[in-house]
């Protein structure tokens, strides 16, 4: 009766907390490429809780996992990311009064590992060289040894980190757009890709879904994974995208100088990235409508945007 009663009460939490997720706003793209029959729309993810768009897969997993009963107040949720997925958790663990673990490697941004402390969460850092292929090892052990202890959230393979996408991302896309002919998005742990493109390909019956990814193995674009060179995510179906495009990561950091010009708003690297891909589809087609994805803004990554703009010039 007891966990019953603390069960509806995270129910209620959640509710709450739903109120914060998704519904982004879908932004019009202007002046970044020459061909004036293209239209190009982006999500700014940002705009939610925790401030990107991990927040949604978080919050999907979370949800899943308490209506499960899989996650309670004594259990600690644990996982393994490159910052945003767990600084989702961090946030949403708060909110909830769940305690969240983090496997992190050792040079994610100094903003990240702030935040993740000032949320709450327990961090254990990993090689930088080994990236989060190596945390996702690490999380994996942890939770094998420690079966009582923690819930293991495990983004790259848990299905509800694409379902968040297929109910969520694709459904505010296509209640906002009669018709789209491309949607771009760059791979990380693939959810965001997989889940919207799988949804909005039963929508839109002509639509091409291109993945980005980094264009070689070592990059700067955080969260991004070379698919040839890492552990692919067990959530990602190769079926889905109609082709793979790559973006370098110099590319990315111009694209931040030229988004800044036009729009006074900062991107990130991976946003950036997103943005590069799809600019390079725009003018290689004659026509069409693309949607693309700004995974976050630059608020977590000082010391990258100093490195471009030449320390504060951009100020």
């Amino acid at each position: 009766m007891i966990a019953t009663l603390v069960n509806q009460e995270l129910q209620q939490k959640l509710e709450n907390i739903q109120q914060e997720i998704g519904n982004t706003p879908l932004i019009p793209i202007i002046g970044l490429h020459n061909n004036p029959d293209v239209k190009i729309y982006a999500k700014t993810e940002w705009e939610q809780l925790s401030g990107s768009v991990k927040a949604r897969a978080a919050f999907h997993i979370i949800k899943n996992a308490i209506e499960n009963e899989e996650l309670t107040d004594n259990k600690i949720l644990l996982d393994a990311t490159s910052g945003n997925t767990g600084i989702a958790y961090a946030a949403i663990g708060k909110k909830l009064g769940i305690k969240v673990t983090l496997l992190l490697p050792e040079n994610a941004s100094k903003e990240r590992k702030e935040l993740l402390q000032s949320l709450g969460a327990a961090v254990i850092f990993t090689s930088k060289f080994g990236g989060t292929d190596e945390a996702q090892e690490i999380a994996a052990e942890l939770a094998e040894r420690h079966p009582n202890q923690y819930f293991y959230a495990s983004q790259y393979t848990n299905e509800n980190n694409w379902k968040a996408h297929y109910y969520g991302t694709a459904e505010e896309i296509f209640k906002e757009l009669p018709e789209v002919d491309y949607f771009i998005a760059g791979l990380g742990t693939t959810g965001t890709f997989t889940g919207t493109s799988k949804r909005l390909k039963e929508v839109y019956k002509n639509i091409q879904t291109i993945a980005l990814q980094p264009d070689f193995a070592l990059h700067g674009l955080e969260g991004w994974k070379h698919l040839e060179t890492a552990i692919v995510p067990q959530i990602y179906n190769p079926a889905i995208p109609d082709r793979i495009v790559e973006v370098s990561t110099e590319r990315a950091y111009q694209v931040i100088e030229e988004f800044y010009e036009k729009s006074g708003l900062l991107l990130s690297p991976s946003s950036a990235a997103n943005l590069a891909g799809t600019l390079s589809i725009a003018e290689a087609i004659p026509s069409g409508t693309i949607v693309t994805i700004l995974p976050d803004n630059a608020d977590k990554y000082s010391e990258v945007i100093k490195t471009i703009f030449k320390n504060d010039t951009y100020k």
